[in-house]
This record gives structure tokens, sequence and C-alpha cells, in this order.
């Protein structure tokens, strides 16, 4: 028997009448197959946003550069300075000092200057800066010791912070050459279309990672650690000026005492 309408029977005489495309299920049921389909292609696009050859070119490249501006030794500061830039806590190591300075006060009022490294501290400036201040000659060597190392500090996070801007500075010029490579393989290919496809990639993936290695991690690093640097050494300097104030009342207490000792 022949079928006019766009129907057909199906499994013989008997079958239930089936559309010509012979799909059983409703076509809400039949969507997990498209869906499936679409999220193999994301797959396979993000396969081709991370693809190894446009990632390293950018990486590797911005970062020779940032290395031959700010150094090897910079480089590796560089990376150590991941670890604080998400374990820094300026804020809390301020309130710490600040309680810890009255401390300070107490015992050089009670024993004297030269007891002060018996405090513990666990940050390394506030205990070298202790050790520093027990074991001065006076107060004016302390203080000299004292604005020389924080200087010595804030030159070494503006060497880092540097490092992080070089970066961010150079990914996007690097991205830029990969392009024209891009483009210069496209070009030459233009009597084969079938090999266009990777050199147009390889020019577009590479402008995308210099961006985001510039304005997604190279520059909101160094913005973050800048702004870590500054609340640092301002607590660290409001420390120092509390620290030579004292030492320098204490000597010249410590002065007199010897001079009407002496009388």
């Amino acid at each position: 028997m022949r079928i006019s309408a766009p129907l057909r029977r199906a499994g013989g005489k008997g079958g239930k009448f089936l559309p010509v495309s012979g799909r059983l299920l409703p076509g809400a049921l039949q969507r997990p197959a498209a869906n499936g389909g679409k999220a193999r292609t994301m797959l396979d696009i993000l396969g081709h946003l991370f693809a190894p050859l446009p990632m390293f070119m950018v990486i590797g490249g911005a970062g020779l550069i940032a290395v031959a501006q700010a150094g090897t030794s910079t480089a590796f500061s560089a990376l150590a300075s991941l670890k604080p830039l998400l374990r820094a806590r300026p804020d809390d190591e301020r309130d710490s000092a600040r309680a810890l300075l009255f401390k300070v006060e107490a015992v050089a009022q009670l024993k004297g200057l030269a007891r002060t490294d018996r405090l513990e501290n666990p940050h390394p400036f506030i205990s070298q800066t202790l050790t520093t201040l027990a074991n001065a000659a006076d107060a004016e060597h302390f203080a000299l010791w004292v604005h020389q190392a924080i200087h010595d500090r804030r030159a070494r996070h503006a060497r880092v912070i540097g490092f992080w801007n070089s970066l961010a500075d150079a990914a996007p010029a690097v991205g830029m050459g990969g392009t024209i490579i891009g483009l210069i393989g496209m070009f030459a290919q233009m009597s084969d279309p079938d090999t266009i496809g990777p050199y147009m990639a390889l020019a577009l993936m590479t402008t995308l990672h210099g961006l985001i290695l510039a304005n997604a991690i190279a520059g909101p690093i160094a913005n973050r650690l800048a702004a870590l640097s500054e609340r640092e050494i301002a607590w660290q300097q409001d420390m120092a000026d509390r620290m030579i104030a004292i030492a320098r009342r204490e000597g010249s207490l410590f002065q007199r005492t010897s001079m009407r000792e002496v009388a």
C-alpha cells in the first residue's frame, strides 16, 4: 500500500504511523543529543583556546623580555612574591607592631634597651629591629640602620613590582608578534585553503593570550603587590620612628643618670 501523506508505517502493516524522519521520541526528549554536540563543540573551542603553542609563545616571549629587563634574581623574587600575595595581612601586622611597641617601651623603662631583644615576634622585620635596638651603640646608630633597612625593603619591593609591570607591558607586544607570524603563514598558504585555519588560529590566539596575560594576570599582580608594599612600608616606618624616639629618650635618661652618679 502506498502512503501519500508524510507518514509511514513502522514494523509492517500493523505498526504505528511515524513521521517520514522516523523519529519516535518527542523533540524535547531528543535535545540531549543536540546539547551533547554543543558540549563537544565548547570543549573543542576550549581546546583551541588553551593550545600549548600560542601560550608558550606569549608566556615565554614576555617572560624573556621581563627577565632581560629586571634580571634573573628579581625574576625568582617575583615568583616567590606570589606566596605573600595571597597570605599577606599588613593590617594585622600593623596592629601587632603597635601592641608590641607598648611592651618595648615598658621593658626599656624597667630594664633598659638591652633587654628589648627578649621580646618575641614572628615577623622578620620586627624581630631584627628588636635585636638591633638592643645591641646598637646609641640611638643614632639604630636610626641609621633602621632607615637603611626600610629603604632596602622598599627598593626590593619596587624591583619585584617592576618585573610584573614589565611582563604586563611585554605580553601584548609578543601576542601581536605571534599574530604577524600567523598572518604571514596564512598568506603564504593561500593556495591551499586547508592549511589556512591553523595559521589563523595562531594569529588570533597569541593576541588573546597576550591580552589575558597583561590585563588578567601580570597587571593585577603588580597592582596588588604595590598596594601591599605601600601598607607594609607605612607601618614599618611608623614603628621605626617610635622605636627611634624610645631609644633617644632612654639614651638621654641613661646619660643623665651616669652624670649624676659621677657628680
